[in-house]
């Protein structure tokens, strides 16, 4: 008879907790919460999305595309699938034994650790491992594969786990799996640090958001060239038992590739639609959007005001253009040159007062008149 708290027991007796299985075989704990982490801002984006009222589509891929690369470079740093490799070997489960099983065994290296699993029986359900092997510092391999050997891990597993333990004699792949591995992680997490800026610019100032994206791509791609680069340059190939893994590049790689290219793109398709169309991108700071203190409005008012300016004419220039030519005239043999009507109605009392007639022609000054009237000089006794 099944009661209400008969899950995961046994004949009755208590729940199973298998502390001893640190690593789960079916999935992984780190990038199962990375999903849920990024799928959940996803989601709560998408139920206030129909309260926008412009610029659906651009809002919609630029929150889409930030919440994809930064899920990609969190994947890439904890994920297991940068270089893998899986076959079907046929081999006894222990050392030193006469019984001989059909397994399955893969390979899938990680930037600081590798899983190895080992699934066998009768329609590959019967036995199922998942050991990881640690390469944070140089001798962490080393104990990983010393303590696999006392727990009695699979033959397989260790078949495998004993290329990348050895550091002598040619066998090189753990060092240069872990100086892959150590110089890609640096590289993703200043793609990471990039990623928090570019956010933060596209809310302030999109332009410089632009630029930042189009360095998160740049940083990106170089995470993938790194790596690449720092691989062995003999390629591994693990035998095991007549069987034979060899290792290709995984879907971290190609996911971090994939999402560096995008990144790329699009910070140089928005940079250059902003400097062909300058300030047509609104931000989530803009509170009054689409209201008369709205920054596109601010900015064409004040393009309006200088068209404006430009219209109307120049008074201080005209006046101090009449100015030149009444000194021209008045330098000259006495011969008006200019043409055009100069105002003469206007004579300020001022200039009246100050004004000094000569004796050749008494009549010509009537009509002069100085901008400012010359400052009277004080006399000190």
């Amino acid at each position: 008879m099944r009661g209400w708290f008969d899950a995961f027991r046994s004949d009755g007796g208590p729940t199973l907790y298998s502390y001893s299985n640190r690593t789960p075989v079916s999935g992984d704990v780190h990038l199962i919460t990375i999903f849920v982490i990024f799928c959940t801002i996803f989601t709560a984006f998408v139920i206030i999305f129909p309260g926008i009222r412009k610029e659906r589509l651009t809002t919609f891929l630029t929150v889409t595309l930030s919440l994809f690369v930064g899920t990609t470079i969190q994947v890439a740093q904890y994920g297991s699938t940068w270089h893998t490799a899986s076959t079907t070997v046929v081999s006894s489960y222990s050392a030193f034994s006469r019984e001989k099983m059909t397994a399955e065994v893969g390979g899938y290296i990680g930037l600081m650790h590798i899983n190895i699993t080992y699934t066998g029986g009768e329609g590959h359900n019967d036995v199922e491992f998942n050991e990881r092997f640690w390469w944070r510092s140089p001798t962490e391999m080393s104990k990983s594969f010393k303590e696999a050997l006392h727990r009695g891990a699979p033959f397989p597993i260790l078949s495998v786990a004993e290329y990348f333990s050895l550091h002598q004699e040619g066998f090189s792949w753990g060092s240069r799996y872990r100086e892959a591995g150590y110089y890609s992680s640096i590289m993703l997490w200043t793609s990471f640090a990039s990623w928090a800026m570019m956010n933060l610019l596209l809310m302030v100032v999109p332009r410089y958001g632009a630029y930042s994206m189009v360095c998160t791509g740049i940083c990106m791609l170089l995470t993938n060239l790194t790596y690449w680069s720092l691989l062995p340059c003999e390629p591994l190939v693990a035998h095991v038992d007549g069987s034979i893994l060899i290792f290709n590049l995984g879907w971290n790689y190609w996911l971090v590739l994939v999402a560096g290219v995008g990144c790329l793109f699009a910070g140089l398709v928005i940079a250059a639609i902003d400097l062909i169309f300058p300030h047509q991108f609104s931000t989530i700071l803009e509170v009054d959007y689409d209201t008369p203190y709205d920054r596109h409005v601010i900015i064409e008012e004040s393009f309006d005001t200088r068209n404006t300016r430009r219209k109307l004419p120049k008074i201080e220039d005209a006046f101090g253009e009449r100015i030149m030519r009444q000194l021209s005239h008045k330098l000259g043999n006495g011969r008006d040159d200019t043409k055009g009507v100069i105002n003469q109605g206007y004579v300020g009392t001022e200039q009246l007062e100050f004004a000094q007639p000569t004796e050749e022609d008494p009549n010509k000054n009537q009509n002069w008149s100085y901008p400012f009237p010359p400052s009277p000089r004080r006399t000190i006794n």
